[in-house]
């Protein structure tokens, strides 16, 4: 009988260890979610301003292009001196393969389309066929890298280069 007590002795402690293990951490969770800040779901996005380029150029684009730009290479320096080391390399990566990845859709399936990559020219200027003109500057523009699709009728469009196939459709075959 003793031995059936001291069983259900250890068994309450037990049970009572783990309600107070399930309510400590209970408790511990919320009061850390009240501190925090939520990042959003898009917290990838630049978490910095994008310092100025080194260059004051303007290059002037008039044909059916798609144009690549990338900073300059004090330009990256400045964003890598105010990037986490990780996100940084991220960034870098990102660039490097969805541009690989663009060129290679546009050389496959639009061979029509001009390729312009630039890195020095911060002001980029678009004539459209009737010559009207649209002047982008790239240090308003978050991201380190992107590409702007222009086909002389429209406004020249930044894409999301994850969806380069897509962007492309939906810019140079829509009206």
């Amino acid at each position: 009988m003793n031995e059936n007590l001291s069983k259900t002795t250890l068994l309450r402690v037990f049970l009572l260890i783990v309600v107070f293990i399930q309510f400590y951490s209970c408790t511990n969770r919320e009061s850390s979610k009240e501190n925090k800040t939520e990042m959003p779901a898009n917290s990838h996005a630049v978490q910095y301003k994008k310092p100025s380029s080194s260059f004051s150029d303007t290059l002037v684009i008039n044909k059916i292009s798609a144009v690549f730009y990338n900073p300059d290479s004090l330009q990256l320096n400045k964003i890598k001196a105010i990037t986490k080391k990780e996100l940084y390399e991220t960034d870098v990566h990102n660039c490097f393969y969805l541009m690989r990845n663009a060129r290679m859709v546009l050389k496959k399936y639009w061979p029509h389309i001009h390729i312009i990559e630039t890195s020095e020219y911060r002001y980029l200027l678009f004539i459209k066929a009737d010559n009207s003109q649209t002047c982008i500057d790239l240090d308003t523009k978050e991201d380190m890298c992107g590409i702007l699709l222009f086909d002389r009728k429209k406004e020249p469009e930044l894409i999301d280069m994850m969806n380069i196939e897509t962007a492309l459709g939906f810019y140079f075959k829509s009206g």
